[in-house]
């Protein structure tokens, strides 16, 4: 196995716990530490087809992962300051409770 192949395993491997972590859980920070999760095996893949490519000095893979680690800061940032928010209007961070806004 290339060591290439390695790495977009365990990237596969980190998304699909992500995604089931996401999509199973009812607890809005796990939710969201799920999708950290997926986010940081995009970013696996976006170094592991850098560093393999054809032109590993140009950078750019490293520029795109560096990008994507600052846009997951800001959505975790702003994710958890409205479960925050949401936690001490309703005194619950179940996702099946938080039903306020629907018509």
């Amino acid at each position: 196995m290339t060591p290439l192949a390695g790495y977009l395993l365990v990237a596969a491997l980190l998304f699909s716990i992500g995604l089931a972590g996401a999509l199973t859980r009812r607890n809005a920070i796990l939710v969201l530490i799920g999708i950290e999760l997926m986010l940081n095996a995009a970013n696996l893949n976006l170094i592991a087809f850098w560093r393999y490519g054809p032109h590993p000095e140009a950078l750019t893979g490293m520029m795109f992962a560096i990008f994507s680690i600052a846009v997951a800061a800001a959505e975790a940032a702003v994710g958890l300051g409205l479960v925050i928010q949401i936690h001490r209007h309703a005194h619950s961070t179940d996702l099946d409770a938080m039903n306020r806004m629907k018509g």
